[in-house]
């Protein structure tokens, strides 16, 4: 992993930031992931994360026939297209427009087109109360400076005994470099340094973030929030599957978890 901003990284610098990288990235991206993610597909797909974790093979989110579903940090909205598709009624919202335009390019022959909202994941443009369901594969929550108003903001918007389910870069990923080979194995950073990971462009504005949250803090974030952690996910590296994607490998999915899947829910 590279440097580290020396103190914190606001929301606005964040947003800044993530909106600039996203919106430039947009197309490199889908070049390297779009066929894993399903985004071309007809219907899209929804697929947890980098190890191949399929919501119509585990079912995190339940019966979503007739619910109403808000993505947050829906990217290109492969997820929130695979919902409609199975009879949910989802709204995507992500603060890329980048990353937006390309959903709705690709969605033109999908049956049931899918809302995208241009919104930042603190401030959830939607009423109390409004969805059954809310999910994140990925998005958002790693980005923001913020990540408790995030589960603040999910927990606002979801109708009680609604579920909210989030994946996320594994925690005690943070101590190792992002390569996905030998070098990836070596403990680099502390587990509790929360100083966030900073990228700079030549004229040292900061051009892409990412913040860190240990384990602990995601169970304090979600309890502040007055949601009930019911479980976390951590999936294992599928036998024989040997695609990469960045810092994910096999090599390194043998020995420990790349990503957390919480699985969460607002009381009745």
């Amino acid at each position: 992993m590279g440097p580290h901003q020396l103190g914190p990284v606001d929301s606005t610098a964040s947003d800044r930031a993530s909106r600039s990288w996203w919106d430039s990235d947009a197309q490199a991206y889908h070049d390297e992931h779009g066929a894993y993610l399903g985004v071309d597909r007809r219907g899209g797909d929804f697929v947890w994360c980098p190890e191949n974790l399929h919501e119509a093979d585990i079912g995190l989110l339940g019966d979503v026939e007739g619910r109403t579903v808000l993505e947050i940090g829906c990217g290109s909205a492969p997820c929130s297209r695979w919902l409609a598709a199975h009879g949910a009624h989802p709204v995507g919202v992500d603060l890329s427009r980048g990353m937006l335009g390309r959903g709705v390019a690709a969605m033109t022959d999908d049956d049931r087109p899918v809302p995208l909202v241009q919104a930042t994941a603190e401030h959830l443009p939607f009423a109390d109360e409004s969805f059954d369901l809310v999910c994140s594969a990925f998005g958002a929550v790693p980005f923001v400076s913020d990540s408790a108003r995030v589960m603040a903001e999910a927990a606002r918007v979801l109708r009680p005994g609604g579920r909210w389910v989030f994946a996320v870069n594994h925690p005690m990923r943070w101590m190792f470099p992002d390569d996905p080979g030998p070098a990836g194995l070596t403990v680099a950073i502390p587990y509790f340094n929360r100083t966030p990971y900073v990228e700079r462009d030549e004229d040292g504005e900061i051009s892409y973030v990412e913040h860190h949250r240990t384990m602990g803090d995601r169970v304090r974030e979600i309890r502040a929030a007055g949601l009930v952690l019911d479980d976390v996910v951590e999936p294992e590296w599928p036998e024989d599957f040997d695609q990469e994607w960045g810092q994910w490998s096999p090599l390194r999915g043998a020995f420990f978890p790349g990503t957390a899947i919480f699985c969460c829910r607002k009381p009745e």
